[in-house]
């Protein structure tokens, strides 16, 4: 099916346009102080929607569906319960902090993001990544002493000291949040786009897997960080392999035995099966029996985890006196924090049509940090694993955190201390199996390769500065190439010629469209990019090589017109003197054919793809009216955004360019320059398309 256009209209400037359909500036006046008045105003309705809107279970909660929603979060929250419980144990580990952290980790985050969150299918709690960063930290200010007696006190000292610094990083890492919060940065975390987090997840699967590689063998291996960390940490690895306690080796081996095939089953069956097959808690427990009755520990010097205390910590101020030391690193375990789980939860939320408030996760990741801090719990976020278990557990809001954090509660103050004999060399095995979906990362580069090379080179840089430096150092790296990766786009911006496709409005790039054809005596150029300091000069070359603004062409032109105002001048002259020169009509016409034949008359530059342009690119504009003035081209402008038309019009354009001559449309702009050629005094002019 065909179908046509017909329209007929007047051609319409910016200000002709401005003046019939535009906004009147004391109603915009009017408008901005009755919304300043309603900002200020607090009534009951607004002290109710503030409390809806920064505490969302008061939203939520009172609509919650009984019948149709508690069988789903009440599976879902038992089943994320029990995988917290062994991972929250073995990242303690990579955190460098007793296995008991890592439970509290799992129960005060998860009680604080039900209250305060907005992601319905999130699940918060210790994730691989940040524990890793954090346990950089920890190792940096507290560093592992190779002889040390775990029942002594100085090895109690020695904990508490660490998960000070650990705690201190939770609580700075929380206030930054809410820092953000209350100036509304939550779009900060666009800065970390998708190539750069899934590189650095997958890069970072990497230091958590060779890190682990000393605790599976058995070794007492201390802990590197640092440039080269990884290589360093895997060299002294392959150094002490004779040292290898070969009771962890099996015991290691036989886990992952179990472990990796399971998970594999979990993840190819997820649709089928009801709930995931809880592996992790089986071998956990399963091991720590197998540790008591043979005295595996005494027997084969196996490390274990050794005393849990049940209950709940005492609250205490985390070790403040190591913020200076710590601030650095803080940032980038908040904002690796913030981006993932932001990620996750609008992953989540467009899987079921909802909407997330990024300002509004900032606040609750940021008190879930602050207020666990003080219980002394390290930094935490949404997780990749536990988040993929719930959604996958028919979970429907974030009530299923109350019964997750109600299974960690049970540990806590019952179970915990049964898992005194629980070998760490287990809970190695469980943080390298849990990275599964981070290495599976990498089936993503074929696709990101087809679709955008530059973000290709932009995961590429990413994961390679990760790897081969550090996790935060390579997450800077990956951050400052992908900015200097869009500075460059900008700064590269294509500029073309367009054409005007026969018996329509519609112009396109010649280049593009062969049967798009240029009017004659005018150029139509258009920028695909913001004109301002980095560009300007990449922007001048182009517009003068299209127009071929040469210095040599822009005297020659100048001394035509100067002589063709001369002769003028002297016809005007000889009239008055009631003397007529029959030859000057002839020499004036061949003076301005030798100017116009062939030649441009007239410059439109449509600005529809400019979003910006600040004082350089303006002055730019400016310089660019002058030079074609020079010769006697006419600049027109067209489809100039309202930002763009200001900064133009403040800088001093308008002293340059007629204001008549900024139109709404490239189309407008060329039947008005057609017009002006043969009725130059038509002002009230028609479109017909």
């Amino acid at each position: 099916m065909s179908a046509s256009v017909a329209v007929y209209r007047n051609i319409y400037t910016e200000d002709r346009f401005r003046q019939a359909y535009g906004t009147e500036e004391q109603r915009g006046r009017e408008r901005l102080s009755r919304r300043l008045a309603q900002r200020c105003s607090c009534s009951q309705v607004d002290c109710a929607h503030l409390l809806k809107k920064r505490v969302p279970v008061c939203n939520w909660l009172p609509k919650y569906k009984l019948r149709k929603w508690i069988l789903g979060d009440i599976v879902a929250g038992l089943t994320v319960g029990i995988v917290h419980i062994p991972q929250g144990m073995a990242f303690a580990l990579l955190t460098s902090v007793a296995p008991v952290y890592g439970l509290y980790t799992s129960f005060f985050p998860v009680v604080l993001y039900m209250i305060f969150g907005t992601g319905h299918h999130v699940s918060t709690g210790t994730f691989a990544v940040l524990s890793l960063m954090t346990g950089k930290v920890v190792e940096q200010l507290v560093p592992t002493p190779l002889a040390l007696n775990s029942s002594s006190p100085e090895a109690a000292e020695f904990e508490a000291q660490r998960i000070g610094v650990a705690s201190t990083v939770a609580f700075l890492s929380g206030i930054m949040m809410l820092c953000m919060c209350g100036f509304q940065l939550g779009f900060l975390s666009t800065y970390l786009s998708e190539p750069i987090v899934k590189a650095f997840t997958s890069a970072a699967a990497f230091h958590v897997t060779i890190s682990q590689l000393q605790s599976m063998l058995g070794l007492r291996l201390p802990r590197y960080t640092g440039a080269f960390s990884l290589f360093k940490t895997l060299g002294s690895v392959m150094e002490n392999l004779p040292h290898t306690n070969v009771a962890e080796l099996a015991i290691s081996l036989l886990c992952l035995a179990v472990l990796v095939p399971v998970k594999e089953v979990n993840s190819r069956f997820r649709e089928r099966l009801r709930t995931p097959i809880p592996v992790e808690i089986i071998t956990v427990i399963i091991a720590t029996g197998v540790t008591y009755a043979f005295s595996l520990d005494s027997r084969y010097n196996i490390q274990i985890v050794g005393h849990i205390p049940a209950g709940f910590p005492k609250p205490r101020l985390p070790a403040l006196e190591t913020v200076p030391e710590i601030a650095a690193d803080t940032v980038a375990i908040t904002l690796v924090g913030y981006a993932v789980s932001v990620s996750l939860a609008m992953i989540y939320a467009d899987k079921h049509g909802y909407s997330i408030d990024p300002n509004q996760e900032l606040l609750a990741h940021g008190i879930s940090n602050t207020v666990s801090s003080l219980f002394t719990c390290f930094p935490s976020s949404a997780t990749l694993a536990t988040t993929n278990i719930l959604e996958s557990a028919g979970g429907f809001t974030q009530l299923a955190g109350l019964f997750t954090s109600l299974v960690v509660l049970i540990v806590l103050l019952l179970i915990g201390p049964l898992f005194y004999f629980l070998p760490k060399a287990v809970l190695a095995c469980i943080n390298v199996t849990s990275l599964r979906q981070m290495f599976l990362l990498f089936q993503d580069l074929p696709d990101l390769w087809r679709i955008s090379r530059i973000d290709f080179m932009v995961w590429l840089v990413t994961w390679l500065s990760v790897v081969v430096l550090n996790v935060d150092l390579g997450l800077a790296i990956g951050v400052i190439f992908s900015m200097m990766s869009v500075i460059c786009r900008t700064q590269r911006a294509s500029c073309s010629v367009l054409g005007r496709a026969a018996n329509t409005e519609i112009y396109r790039s010649i280049h593009n469209h062969n049967k798009c054809y240029e009017v004659p005596g005018v150029k139509i150029l258009t920028y695909n990019g913001p004109i301002y300091y980095g560009n300007r000069s990449f922007f001048k070359a182009e517009m003068t090589e299209l127009l071929g603004l040469t210095p040599e062409k822009i005297r020659r032109r100048e001394k035509a017109i100067k002589a063709i105002e001369k002769r003028e001048r002297e016809a005007i002259s000889t009239v008055e003197q009631g003397v007529a020169d029959s030859s000057f009509s002839s020499k004036n016409d061949l003076f301005r054919t030798e100017v116009s034949e062939g030649e441009v008359q007239a410059v439109l530059i449509d600005c529809s793809s400019v979003i910006f342009v600040d004082v350089a690119g303006a002055r730019l504009f400016i310089q660019m009216c002058m030079e074609c003035q020079k010769i006697g081209v006419r600049i027109y402008l067209s489809n100039c955004n309202e930002s763009v038309l200001k900064i133009l019009t403040s800088s001093g354009l308008m002293s340059y360019i007629n204001p008549q001559h900024i139109f709404v449309t490239v189309h407008d702009a060329v039947v008005y320059i057609q017009l002006q050629r043969e009725k130059p005094q038509e002002n009230n002019a028609m479109v017909w398309v």
